[in-house]
């Protein structure tokens, strides 16, 4: 059931460990001894079938590309229960590509430069919302929504 799991989805040593544990509450355990989940979860990891640290780094390219800001990143990677030692370069990652995952935001979502026509106030307090939600600083949320139409924004 786990090599199953592990070869369908992109898992943690955490993930893996809480649908083995699920299972087997929901299947039962006839045997006398428990269930070794986190023998079985070292096991995996030394044989290269779970890499808490690619996983982070996918998840870090992941969100920069849908435009989503560092702080949904570090809620992503605890509920995912990767480790700060696992998450080191997915945080560097982000930290280096802020402003290229805000821009994309902006993109996707037609804010600021990206939008046909200048913003009502109201609807630019729902856009820095949507940003902040989003996981950006508040400082960058605002460069972008405050723009207007066709503005040029530099990284600096």
């Amino acid at each position: 059931m786990a090599l199953h799991y592990v070869g369908k989805y992109a898992t943690t040593q955490a993930k893996l460990a809480g649908y083995l544990t699920r299972k087997i509450r929901e299947r039962g355990w006839d045997d006398e001894h428990s269930a070794d989940i986190a023998g079985l979860t070292a096991q995996f990891t030394s044989l290269g079938y779970i890499n808490d640290a690619q996983f982070a780094e996918a998840r870090s390219r992941s969100f920069v590309r849908r435009g989503f800001g560092g702080r949904r990143l570090n809620e992503d990677l605890r509920a995912s229960g990767i480790g700060d030692a696992d998450a080191i370069n997915a945080k560097a990652h982000m930290d280096d590509s802020i402003f290229t995952a805000a821009e994309n935001f902006a993109r996707r979502k037609r804010l600021g430069p990206f939008a046909q026509e200048a913003a009502a106030p109201e609807k630019r307090n729902k856009q820095l919302n949507a940003f902040l939600r989003a996981g950006h600083g508040f400082e960058l949320a605002k460069r972008f929504v405050y723009a207007e139409p066709g503005d040029e924004i530099s990284e600096d």
